[in-house]
C-alpha cells in the first residue's frame, strides 16, 4: 500500500475534503460528456495546483469530489478554486448548457 500523506520539507499532512456540488436548481445535466469534461478539468487542475483529486463521482443533478490538499491552502479557496475552473471550462465546451442554466452559474 503506498504511502497517501504529502511530504513538505517541515510537516506530512492527510487533509481529505468530502465536497458535493449539485447543480444550479438540482437540474439533471451530468450526464456521460459533461462528466469525461469534468474529468479533464479536474487532472488540468490537480496539475496546476497543490489539490489531489482522490475520487469524483456523479449523479445527474450533483457531483461528489473526494480531494485531498495541503494545510496552506483553505477550504474557502479550494472550493472556489475548482468551482470555478470547472464551470467556466464546461461552460466554453458546452454552450448550450449556459442556457439552460439560466445565466453563469453551474
Amino acid at each position: 500500500m503506498r504511502d497517501e500523506h504529502i511530504y513538505k520539507s517541515h510537516n506530512k499532512t492527510l487533509l481529505l475534503y468530502h465536497l458535493v456540488f449539485p447543480a444550479k436548481y438540482r437540474k439533471k445535466v451530468f450526464d456521460n460528456k459533461i462528466d469525461k469534461k469534468l474529468r479533464e478539468v479536474c487532472i488540468d487542475i490537480s496539475q496546476r495546483y497543490e489539490i489531489v483529486f482522490v475520487e469524483i463521482g456523479n449523479d445527474e443533478d450533483h457531483v461528489h469530489f473526494l480531494v485531498q490538499s495541503v494545510p496552506t491552502i483553505s477550504v474557502t479557496k479550494l472550493v472556489t478554486t475548482i468551482k470555478s475552473i470547472t464551470a467556466r471550462e464546461i461552460f466554453k465546451q458546452f454552450p448550450q448548457l449556459k442556457k439552460e442554466m439560466w445565466g453563469s452559474s453551474l
